[in-house]
């Protein structure tokens, strides 16, 4: 069973920590927090109470929390905080003034000369090979999680 996710991302030039726990089945509900130098700047609680019943909950819960993780992550990238944090947005860029070039002067066209047609046959490239599939396979979501939860420093 996994306890729980903790990963700091940058963005924006700043360290932020996102942290989701399963406080378990006896209390059964999964926490995210976001947080920025100590201060929690969001939270989600998404209580699982109606399934703990469940043959393979550890499994469930698992992929719950993941995806309730990833979401925190997207949530942040997609700059949904950013007034709460207290990040301006981005100035937009101003349009360059446009200048209308003078119309050119118009020339008489060159006469045109037809060239003898090539009798070769056209040579197609060669088929390039698949690239070899990787020996482990990742599923979609987790390709995802891994970006979101990667440090990127672009945004």
């Amino acid at each position: 069973m996994v306890v729980g996710y903790n990963h700091n991302i940058m963005y924006k030039g700043e360290v932020f920590h996102v942290q989701t726990e399963d406080s378990g089945i006896n209390n059964p509900h999964i926490i995210t927090l976001l947080y920025r130098g100590g201060n929690i700047l969001a939270s989600k609680k998404t209580s699982y109470a109606d399934i703990v019943r469940m043959g393979n909950l550890n499994q469930v819960v698992e992929d719950l929390m993941k995806e309730q993780h990833k979401e925190m992550l997207r949530r942040l990238k997609s700059a949904e905080f950013d007034d709460r944090i207290g990040f301006k947005p981005s100035p937009q860029p101003q349009a360059a003034p446009t200048v209308e070039a003078p119309p050119a002067p118009v020339q008489a066209p060159a006469p045109v000369q037809a060239e003898p047609q090539s009798t070769k046959p056209v040579q197609e490239a060669p088929p390039q090979s698949a690239p070899a599939a990787s020996d482990k396979k990742q599923s979609l979501d987790d390709l995802i999680f891994d970006f979101l939860s990667a440090g990127d420093d672009s945004h």
